[in-house]
């Protein structure tokens, strides 16, 4: 590995999709599926709020397992709040061992309790292969 620092900022993707906590389910897998997406982000309702997550996960308990409707339940009902954070300026090694060490596959990225982006492990994992390309 390369001594460069690199910092979350450089890894993470910047093109967010958010949606409100009260929309429908039904709404959110839209969303997803529109944007090839696998998670979004949910809004804060006020500027002191904390942002939180819906994954495909979050949807198939509900409405796969227990049968709900989609067009009844929420976003609210389902959703992860707060999500996961981490600032764009820490070296990525620390966003990564922190997923790794919580198992959790995306965090969101925020300075000052604003929203900058998404870091995957699927980011991670096309970091690492442009590494391997580039030697």
């Amino acid at each position: 590995m390369s001594a460069k620092k690199v910092l979350v900022k450089d890894v993470m993707k910047t093109n967010v999709v958010t949606i409100k906590p009260y929309a429908t389910i039904k709404e959110a897998m839209q969303l997803m599926k529109k944007h090839h997406l696998k998670s979004l982000v949910v809004e804060k309702s006020s500027p002191s709020d904390a942002y939180g997550i819906i994954t495909n996960s979050h949807v198939l308990k509900p409405i796969l397992v227990q049968e709900g409707d989609i067009e009844l339940l929420n976003v609210f009902d389902v959703y992860n709040k707060p999500a996961f954070s981490v600032s764009s300026e820490i070296d990525v090694k620390y966003a990564a061992k922190l997923m790794l060490d919580l198992n959790v596959k995306r965090v969101i990225v925020s300075d000052n309790n604003d929203l900058k982006g998404v870091l995957s492990v699927t980011d991670l994992s096309d970091y690492l292969l442009a590494m391997v390309e580039e030697a």
